[in-house]
């Protein structure tokens, strides 16, 4: 696993739950440009995927492949689930629901380097 790739999915998912975290205390709903945010952090999640695959097809790294495409795949739908929720719902919850949806991604990504084994 590419470490620096990990790290940056890392923190824009920080980034993005921070940025949530203002929007929960000023009592605001989601706007455009967070779920936007939340497509950046999904396309780097997608260039992590393409790449986890490619290294994983060499065989350089024994890991349960069950396991850690399963983190994957979670971490993929996760935001999408999370932005149509927030974008449905109109209120101060839908900034909680991106809160968590970020957190969540970034705690798997930090699971799948233990799984890798570089943690």
């Amino acid at each position: 696993m590419v470490i620096p790739l990990a790290v940056v999915v890392a923190a824009l998912c920080v980034a993005l739950a921070g940025w949530a975290t203002w929007f929960v205390v000023a009592d605001r709903a989601v706007v455009l440009r967070q779920l936007w945010g939340g497509a950046v952090v999904e396309g780097v999640l997608l260039v992590q995927a393409v790449v986890l695959a490619v290294v994983q097809a060499t065989g350089s790294q024994d890991v349960d492949g069950v396991l850690l495409w399963g983190y994957v795949v979670t971490q993929l739908v996760i935001l999408p689930v999370a932005a149509a929720w927030a974008f449905a719902e109109r209120t101060r919850w839908s900034s909680v629901v991106l809160l968590v949806a970020a957190l969540t991604v970034a705690f798997l990504e930090y699971r799948l380097l233990q799984i890798w084994g570089t943690v």
